[in-house]
């Protein structure tokens, strides 16, 4: 090659870039298109998934109102009096014939009629009220019928510790909660849920037994002033009460070793103490249901301190 090959190869205009292949553009383009694509698609499928979780939380959210009612305190005070008095209807239909008794009872003794609702408001307690009737009719000293009093109500002491006293707010109705915590009263209330429990609910459960209970009384007074003669047996009521509640004391194994307690002080009373067996039998069945308290308390905290541990 020559000089002036050379020159005039240098002196040339530059010429244009190398133009990419058509190919290559629509590979690019296909590409960017599939990323944007995928992007989207993503995006869709993230943006689907949240509105379908908020969709199920909306259902759930939609379904929960229905199961609340089941679960949870009723709303209103109304609804929690009516449930207060659905829960005492089931009581209602055994207090109120034994009230009913309880008033033939009171009349048949010789006793003022007034002694019948005199007894169910001050003291309140079915078993020992029938129990009261022949003790104030044979002419029983006071102390002796308070001392009676205090054994046979002595059990009422362990419904305390399981009983919602701690829902009740308010000096009153929280001391009438517990003169009013009958054997009826724990038997109802400690079955239902606790998220399900209320003052209102209680209180009105309460009052609605105390109020059979009265009425029944009330009854049974106006049913003996017209009787033509007396009625055989009532003083049975009592024994039948008691008979009762120890077949339900078997069925129930836990409360087995209460009835074999029972059995045994009965038969100690009647072994040691010929001359008064009830009130020996009292006395024992009350010292020994406190030690089997203290014991069942003292396993309970061992229990605790294990699991903590």
């Amino acid at each position: 090659m020559t000089t002036a090959d050379a020159g005039a190869r240098d002196a040339s205009p530059p010429g244009p870039a190398r133009a990419r292949p058509a190919d290559a553009d629509a590979v690019g383009t296909r590409e960017g298109t599939a990323v944007v694509a995928g992007a989207g698609a993503r995006a869709g499928t993230r943006a689907g998934t949240r509105a379908g979780t908020g969709a199920r939380a909306n259902a759930a959210a939609n379904r929960a109102p229905s199961l609340a009612p089941s679960l949870a305190v009723p709303s209103t005070r109304g609804a929690r009096i009516r449930a207060g008095l659905r829960d005492s209807l089931a009581a209602g239909l055994g207090v109120v014939p034994l009230g009913v008794a309880f008033g033939v009872l009171v009349m048949q003794a010789g006793l003022p009629w007034w002694v019948a609702p005199s007894l169910s408001v001050l003291v309140y307690a079915g078993s020992i009220e029938l129990l009261l009737v022949g003790l104030i009719a044979a002419g029983t000293p006071i102390p002796t019928m308070a001392l009676t009093t205090f054994f046979v109500n002595f059990r009422h002491v362990f419904y305390a510790f399981s009983f919602p006293l701690h829902l009740v707010r308010g000096r009153l109705a929280r001391l009438y909660s517990i003169w009013a915590m009958t054997d009826e009263a724990y038997a109802i209330v400690t079955p239902i849920p606790s998220a399900q429990r209320s003052a209102t609910r209680l209180l009105t459960l309460q009052l609605a037994l105390q109020t059979y209970w009265v009425g029944g009384g009330l009854a049974g007074v106006a049913l003996a002033s017209i009787l033509p003669g007396e009625i055989k047996g009532l003083e049975f009521s009592l024994c039948a009460l008691f008979t009762v509640l120890a077949l339900d004391a078997i069925r129930s194994r836990e409360d087995v070793p209460s009835l074999l307690i029972a059995g045994l002080s009965v038969s100690l009373g009647l072994l040691f103490v010929p001359g008064a067996p009830l009130f020996a039998a009292l006395i024992l069945f009350a010292v020994a249901l406190a030690a089997r308290a203290l014991v069942a308390a003292r396993r309970d905290r061992g229990e605790v301190q294990v699991s903590d541990v």
